[in-house]
């Protein structure tokens, strides 16, 4: 039995994968985790995605202004196995490129359940923790998933970000606008250090 919290979500889902929405306003990346107690781990998806210029989708009818944007849901596999369903099969339908989903524990199946539910889109999947690792990356051949090391959300979305870049070339600008910072960023620290002096750096001079 699906409760209506739960039956209101999927209708939810059904409905706008029913509906013929221009590509530009229906978001090209999901975010997905087993528990809301995960999103201290998945918030790095957020905040790779913000930074690279994505704006979250809350609400279909009244998306934002950006040209790229996202979503982010609950969906336990094991406590609401037909909300995941719904979700998985109707992310194409709903214009979604790409799927994050994060999951924790030693049985952490929503990746790899998504994946399969919703190939061939491709599903990039976060370990929450160390020892759902195994589990995250144990798919047999035939059902791929791309994963990341535990808690590393924020590569999952810049993997996401890079799939769809093959496609946008704005997106690949951004991507390497971003990798040029971290470059700069490192160069600078590296410089610092060297003229100051360990001691100096170590204690914060300038």
């Amino acid at each position: 039995m699906t409760v209506p919290e739960v039956r209101s979500l999927i209708d939810d889902l059904e409905a706008e994968a029913d509906r013929d929405r221009p590509t530009e306003e229906t978001p090209e990346v999901g975010i997905v985790m087993g528990s809301d107690s995960d999103l201290d781990v998945m918030y790095g998806a957020y905040e790779a995605l913000t930074e690279l210029g994505f704006e979250e989708v809350t609400d279909y009818d009244d998306p934002p202004g950006a040209r790229f944007t996202f979503e982010t849901y609950v969906v336990s596999a094991h406590r609401t196995p037909d909300l995941m369903y719904a979700y998985a099969t109707t992310a194409r339908d709903r214009g979604l490129d790409v799927i994050v989903a994060g999951a924790g524990g030693k049985s952490a199946d929503l990746p790899n359940m998504t994946a399969s539910l919703a190939y061939p889109l491709p599903v990039v999947g976060v370990p929450v923790q160390e020892k759902s690792v195994d589990s995250v990356i144990g798919m047999p051949t035939g059902a791929p998933i791309t994963a990341v090391d535990a808690g590393k959300s924020f590569n999952a979305a810049l993997s996401a970000v890079q799939i769809l870049a093959r496609r946008h070339g704005e997106l690949e600008e951004r991507l390497v606008e971003y990798h040029e910072a971290l470059q700069s960023s490192v160069g600078r620290v590296s410089r610092r250090l060297h003229e100051s002096g360990t001691e100096s750096f170590r204690g914060g001079d300038p």
